[in-house]
């Protein structure tokens, strides 16, 4: 569905890359901000990431490209914010004070702010002023590798504002994409950020060595951890069966496009967290979220055994071995 709105994605990976492609079907008009000049001149001269899902190839006469983010955001009415949450301060730390007022801002970043432990909502809220009935997420389960191979995959869009909603599935549905919409903005974004660290959890015990039958025991205690977590944090009726809690969390546990199971994997097969991040050069979100969510939990106390040991493996030091098999007498 066109609109009369212009849309803005914000950073240069896999993920942009595929919202992009998505919304390049139902919109006239795209601005896209990257950072990086010799990734913009190759799009404008290839058409095509050179870095990111290189087989997309891009309809130009739709797309506005630039390193340019103040101008990207201002020319926009919707912002999608698709950077590493590692990168997002950084990347908004020179914009001048009310560039985003009166727009509408969706996250697609799927991690957690490292300097301020928050998800991308409070950061957005607390950063620009958007109203949360302004602010939105656009989460699985859905890989962005399938996306550029035109698999069915489906996509939820949260937001407390139903229209917005339905506006932001409306733009990125098309003959591959199912869209759905929800109101629980706050829940489907813990969600899917914790879904990161038990996918680093499934990639640990894969590289160690356990097997199909574990890891099913291991999925299945992780999505009612996600469940306690947020409905503690974010007490509201939500049925976290559905696509966007367990089935967000599937997919990443066991999709070999994961990166965070993938990092997981090196972690258990004895890399140093240092080692694993330049041997992958890619940002696996669930390493800093990891470290995030356990200084959140202090507050709330949840009952979190396997965040508990994904953090003392990362940031303790602890033996993967020794750590896994400590878990698995505390898993039913």
């Amino acid at each position: 569905m066109k609109t009369a709105e212009r849309i803005a994605v914000i950073g240069g990976g896999s993920w942009a890359t595929a919202i992009v492609k998505l919304l390049c079907n139902t919109q006239e008009k795209v601005n896209w901000w990257m950072r990086s000049e010799s990734a913009v001149a190759h799009i404008k001269q290839f058409k095509h990431n050179p870095k990111y899902l290189q087989s997309v190839e891009f309809n130009l006469d739709k797309l506005a490209v630039s390193t340019d983010l103040n101008h990207v955001i201002a020319t926009a009415d919707i912002v999608i914010i698709a950077t590493p949450s590692a990168f997002l301060t950084e990347a908004f730390s020179a914009i001048p004070a009310g560039l985003f007022d009166g727009k509408i801002v969706f996250s697609a970043v799927k991690g957690i702010i490292p300097e301020y432990n928050a998800i991308p909502a409070r950061f957005i809220h607390k950063t620009f002023g958007t109203p949360y009935d302004q602010i939105g997420i656009i989460c699985g389960p859905c890989h962005a590798e399938e996306v550029a191979l035109e698999r069915l995959s489906y996509l939820t869009i949260a937001c407390s504002n139903e229209s917005i909603a339905t506006k932001m599935a409306d733009a990125l549905a098309c003959r591959y994409i199912k869209t759905t919409t929800s109101d629980d903005l706050f829940g489907t974004e813990i969600s899917a950020v914790l879904k990161n660290v038990y996918a680093l959890a499934a990639g640990i015990c894969h590289g160690i060595g356990y097997g199909d039958n574990f890891q099913a025991v291991l999925i299945s205690n992780a999505i009612q951890e996600i469940e306690r977590f947020i409905d503690v944090v974010s007490p509201v009726h939500r049925d976290t069966k559905t696509s966007a809690y367990l089935g967000d969390l599937l997919v990443t546990a066991y999709s070999n496009f994961s990166r965070n199971r993938t990092f997981g994997f090196m972690i258990g097969k004895g890399y140093s967290v240092k080692s694993a991040q330049l041997e992958m050069n890619m940002i696996a979100e669930g390493y800093y979220a990891t470290n995030s969510l356990t200084e959140m939990n202090k507050k709330f106390e949840v009952d979190m055994p396997i965040l508990a040991a994904v953090y003392r493996i990362l940031y303790g030091g602890i033996s993967p071995v020794i750590e896994m098999k400590l878990l698995a007498e505390k898993l039913s």
